[in-house]
């Protein structure tokens, strides 16, 4: 029979406390394992975006189609590389020039007009979490961002990447983005286009019905600079 005040004794709820976060690891690093060599159908952003859609429409469904890494179009994995990524191939997950280089940035603009994410930051989000921006999120991105990078190529992880991003309301993926606003496949976008997709991932909802908004076309043309100056994994 457990002794009355037990469990009032910290050093039992760390333990507890510990074990239910190796519990979630041990999720999460499974999750990660299995997608190294299956393709996600379904992520933690889709789940989110199906629920907002369905709250109005309890019929919607999302636009995605998975596309292998040879069928999506050389012009678009340079365009969202320079725009999201631009030392993809050279670190291991987290790009601290880019953390200091947007820091700097929103100081001068007294406001949050740039992030640090990379793209494996950016998918370990999308696969795993929620949006929101709190701590214990952040802290969690990371830890499932080291195991991405330490398990996965870089082919897989952009292959990933450009098949579960969001790029509008339901929009899912390469695939559903090339035929949504262009009417063609992936494996189809031109350079422009392949840059339009690409400035649009910041607020893809917002750009879906604002594609002539003079800082998405401003963003575009950066890109459109910057695309060619990339590595990208073969």
């Amino acid at each position: 029979m457990m002794r009355p005040g037990k469990w009032r004794q910290p050093w039992r709820w760390g333990l507890l406390a510990a074990i239910l976060v190796a519990y979630v690891q041990v999720g999460f690093l499974s999750g990660v394992l299995w997608w190294k060599y299956f393709n996600p159908s379904n992520t933690a952003f889709m789940e989110a975006g199906l629920a907002r859609l369905q709250e109005k429409r309890p019929g919607a469904e999302l636009r995605h189609q998975w596309v292998d890494y040879g069928r999506i179009s050389v012009h678009l994995k340079r365009a969202v590389v320079a725009a999201e990524d631009g030392r993809f191939l050279e670190h291991e997950g987290f790009d601290w020039e880019g953390v200091e280089a947007a820091l700097q940035k929103n100081i001068r603009k007294g406001r949050v007009v740039a992030g640090g994410s990379t793209i494996s930051q950016q998918l370990a989000k999308n696969l795993f979490l929620s949006p929101s921006r709190n701590p214990l999120r952040k802290a969690q991105e990371a830890v499932i961002t080291v195991m991405i990078e330490t398990l996965w190529s870089k082919r897989r992880i952009l292959e990933v990447y450009l098949n579960v991003i969001e790029w509008g309301n339901g929009i899912y993926g390469a695939e559903a983005a090339a035929r949504r606003y262009f009417r063609t496949s992936a494996t189809g976008l031109g350079p422009g286009e392949a840059a339009l997709l690409a400035a649009m991932i910041p607020n893809p909802r917002y750009y879906e019905t604002h594609r002539g908004a003079p800082g998405l076309l401003k963003r575009k043309a950066v890109i459109e600079r910057r695309m060619w100056q990339v590595s990208i994994p073969k």
